[in-house]
């Protein structure tokens, strides 16, 4: 069986065939960007149907999986996204709008300010992950669960070894 990878992969040995032991990163990095692509797409779809942009929807589900309070600081997220403060800033103050999250002060620290879901943005939430965790298995179904193990397995080691570690 081959891919799209196999084939980039068999044109770059014929124009450099002088390369083609350099070729081994690629097998795993370029498929890793296809996929990406692919799950980011089918993704912003499933945010689109409950009227979210793909931001507000990490920002949401974000914030649903930390638990009760449903509060984040905008460095939590951004550890947690690996985007930057301005983005986190833009994405809160759309969903600020919609009436999903508020920001709210500390009640220990007055001059932290945490991001919180609203009991809308809560219920929005809750349904959003349904739907949510269906789209990906729906893109996996055609896929041996050993072979989605296995390749999970392998992709943590890789990140390990990138020092991706942890989000807190």
């Amino acid at each position: 069986m081959s891919d799209a990878v196999d084939a980039i992969l068999e044109q770059w040995a014929t124009e450099r065939p002088d390369l083609v032991d350099d070729f081994w990163p690629v097998q795993l990095l370029a498929r890793a960007q296809r996929l990406t692509r692919l799950v980011d797409k089918s993704a912003k779809a499933t945010a689109a149907q409950h009227g979210l942009e793909a931001g507000e929807f990490d920002v949401l589900v974000t914030l649903q999986r930390s638990g009760p309070p449903y509060a984040l600081t905008a460095g939590a997220f951004i550890k947690a996204s690996m985007v930057t403060s301005g983005a986190i800033t833009n994405r809160t103050d759309r969903m600020e709008a919609k009436g999903l999250v508020e920001r709210v002060r500390d009640g220990d620290d007055r001059r932290t300010v945490k991001i919180r879901l609203t009991e809308r943005g809560q219920e929005l939430g809750r349904a959003v992950i349904v739907d949510h965790f269906a789209n990906y298995a729906r893109l996996l179904a055609d896929v041996d669960r050993e072979v989605v193990d296995e390749t999970a397995d392998g992709l943590r080691r890789v990140l390990e070894a990138l020092g991706d570690t942890s989000i807190e």
